[in-house]
């Protein structure tokens, strides 16, 4: 079987889309009462199942620990696991094609997709995907490419971006989803019943009549992966609905689309993760469809297998020590039903297919802090550690966002496109870095620091409540802390004698 190699030249990058700043999109999406309203109630729903499943394992810290010494293990030997895969893909039948980037990731599928002679694919949700811009790139080679997950659908026939990672549709409700499906759904196929309600079970119906015919005609799918097995091949992907089974069986050639971070080294790594993945995301003891297929076989199922492990930052990311956790994640979405930033403020203002907390870690990182958008990621977020509180492989979400707000701050040597770069500062920080500073001057001289404090505390009334200047970009959001009317030294030592203890 041909094999393309990682690192071989591909096409440029696609441009990067021109996203706001996080700050100027949250700004308008927590206006929307109804985009609120939406998110409160399924996070706070999906955030209630979820710590009642976790609750039933009493080894819950266990599996935990153990997801996360299998994620680091296997991240450690990421270019043995990955050679060892190749090999037992190939032995299976399969070809496997490794991707750089996007680029060239786009141009091996389309490729592969025109060898067949079709002009149309049906996928099972994959974030991979999403990431390189896939549907985009096949629409301009002239291929449609129709989304079978339901809420894949909606975002698809809405003409609208996904905003969470387990539920794409999350900021729709069940009357902006008819109406969506009544007026969209006859340019991508069968259409709508006229009289179709907002009831769930329509909904579903119209859409699994829409989809049927699209599984029957369809000779070529595209998935992603959960997981990646690389002591048998084996792939693995883990649904609600079905749509992913069809998808994986029906089409006589099949192309997996994965990340090289979802890579685990034997068959028995499953266990820990067909545990704490359902019941992280769906708050189910397990998937109702768990998929898994090694290769091809004469007779049973598609007759091509082509796997395209996709590295697009990746290794970038891994170079770095604190970062590289954020590879770790395995797309369950706990992080962002507890986020009080992503509850208020929505998947779209992120400007990247991973939204909320796990968004604003991953996304700085596979695609560079030097656009407005990714230098403010790290900024979203009020560090309260809901997320890593949640999170069943114990990635530490705030750690990785002050070491990243460091980086966009004071730059630094990172690593980008396998070579060694040193970022210089981003703008607009020049007033944060000469206040830290002086912080840090201050707080080394101990008669400074407390004749500022006694400063501060004898001239409080007359101090604003913003800050003018630079200053404004961290009081536009929040009050100045009012000083207190006498410096904790000062009230130690009047109360306490004149004795100062250091204890």
């Amino acid at each position: 079987m041909s094999t393309t190699h990682l690192g071989m030249p591909g096409l440029p990058p696609p441009a990067h889309p021109a996203f706001p700043p996080f700050p100027e999109a949250a700004h308008d999406a927590v206006r929307d009462e109804r985009l609120r309203g939406n998110l409160r109630h399924a996070t706070t729903t999906i955030r209630a199942k979820r710590a009642h499943a976790v609750a039933e394992l009493e080894d819950w810290r266990r599996l935990r620990e153990a997801g996360k010494r299998i994620k680091d293990h296997t991240l450690r030997h990421l270019d043995r696991y990955l050679v060892q895969l190749e090999d037992a893909v190939t032995a299976a039948g399969g070809t496997v094609h490794w991707a750089l980037d996007a680029a060239e990731a786009n141009r091996i599928v389309t490729d592969l997709v025109k060898a067949t002679g079709e002009h149309e694919v049906v996928k099972v949700k994959s974030m991979a995907t999403q990431e390189i811009g896939l549907n985009e790139a096949l629409e301009a080679a002239g291929i449609r490419a129709y989304e079978t997950d339901l809420a894949e659908l909606i975002v698809q026939l809405g003409k609208d971006r996904p905003s969470h990672i387990l539920v794409p549709a999350i900021h729709r409700n069940r009357g902006e989803i008819r109406d969506i499906f009544r007026t969209q759904m006859a340019a991508w196929g069968r259409p709508a019943p006229d009289d179709l309600s907002d009831t769930p079970a329509e909904l579903a119906e119209a859409a699994r009549l829409h989809l049927r015919e699209k599984f029957l005609r369809a000779k070529v799918g595209i998935s992603g992966a959960n997981f990646m097995v690389a002591e048998t091949g084996t792939l693995v992907v883990v649904e609600s609905e079905g749509n992913g089974r069809m998808c994986l069986t029906l089409p006589d050639t099949l192309i997996s689309v994965v990340g090289i971070e979802k890579i685990l080294p034997t068959w028995r790594d499953l266990e820990v993760f067909l545990q704490t993945l359902p019941r992280s995301s769906t708050a189910e003891r397990m998937n109702p469809y768990t998929s898994m297929w090694t290769g091809t076989t004469d007779g049973d199922g598609p007759r091509d297998f082509h796997l395209v492990l996709l590295d697009n930052g990746r290794t970038d990311t891994l170079a770095d020590d604190v970062g590289r956790q954020a590879l770790r994640c395995i797309r369950c979405s706990a992080c962002l039903n507890v986020c009080p930033v992503y509850e208020r403020a929505g998947g779209h203002a992120y400007g990247s297919v991973y939204p909320g907390p796990i968004g604003a870690i991953l996304s700085p990182q596979l695609r560079g802090t030097h656009s407005d958008i990714d230098a403010s990621l790290p900024y979203a977020s009020s560090l309260c550690g809901a997320c890593y509180d949640v999170c069943p492989v114990a990635i530490d979400i705030p750690e990785v966002l002050v070491h990243l707000r460091e980086r966009v701050v004071q730059g630094g040597e990172v690593t980008r496109e396998g070579n060694k770069v040193v970022l210089k500062p981003a703008r607009g920080h020049g007033g944060e870095r000469a206040a830290m500073r002086a912080a840090r001057w201050a707080f080394s001289h101990p008669a400074v620091l407390r004749g500022g404090q006694r400063l501060a505390s004898r001239t409080r009334r007359l101090h604003p409540r913003t800050l003018p200047g630079p200053g404004r970009a961290w009081t536009g959001t929040r009050d100045l802390p009012e000083a207190p009317a006498e410096p904790f030294r000062d009230w130690w030592q009047r109360t306490h004698g004149g004795e100062e203890d250091d204890k």
